[in-house]
């Protein structure tokens, strides 16, 4: 399984509202700029999490986008599945009527299997844990490590 870019480049526009040391709305060509990806694709991307509730707009002069809710509460998968759609590998995992084989499949079971492990880990990670992550390799930027 590969994500696409929808998923990597949301993930990095969430990491930024979730990052942001303001605490205020962050206008879309800001993430664009300091993130390096189009506006117009941000754009595009940002509806299914709006959607989802995992982003607020506001408009206006001191408009732009918020967390929708903390970031603590937010599990990457809520920000993966809605960019990337059903995370599952094989397509009769979610569906056993598309395989005339599926209850006598031995590695569907694997497929199963793969997938519960994915989905398990990506509901273990939160959105903070990232901000953490990020905040942290912010402030060693440069440091130099004395470590054996």
């Amino acid at each position: 399984m590969k994500l696409s870019t929808r998923s990597r480049y949301g993930l990095r526009l969430m990491l930024t509202l979730g990052a942001s040391e303001k605490k205020e709305p962050v206008f879309l060509r800001e993430i664009a700029r300091a993130e390096e990806i189009s506006e117009k694709y941000l754009s595009q991307i940002i509806i299914p999490l709006k959607a989802k509730g995992l982003v607020t707009t506001f408009r206006g002069a001191h408009g732009g986008y918020l967390l929708g809710r903390p970031a603590s509460e937010i599990r990457l998968r809520e920000i993966i599945e809605p960019l990337e759609g059903d995370l599952c590998l094989v397509e009769c995992v979610a569906n056993s009527t598309l395989c005339d084989r599926s209850t006598e499949c031995v590695t569907r079971e694997i497929w199963k299997g793969m997938d519960a492990v994915l989905a398990e880990y990506l509901d273990s990670v939160t959105l903070e844990d990232l901000v953490q992550k990020y905040n942290l390799k912010r402030r060693n930027k440069g440091a130099v490590e004395y470590s054996i």
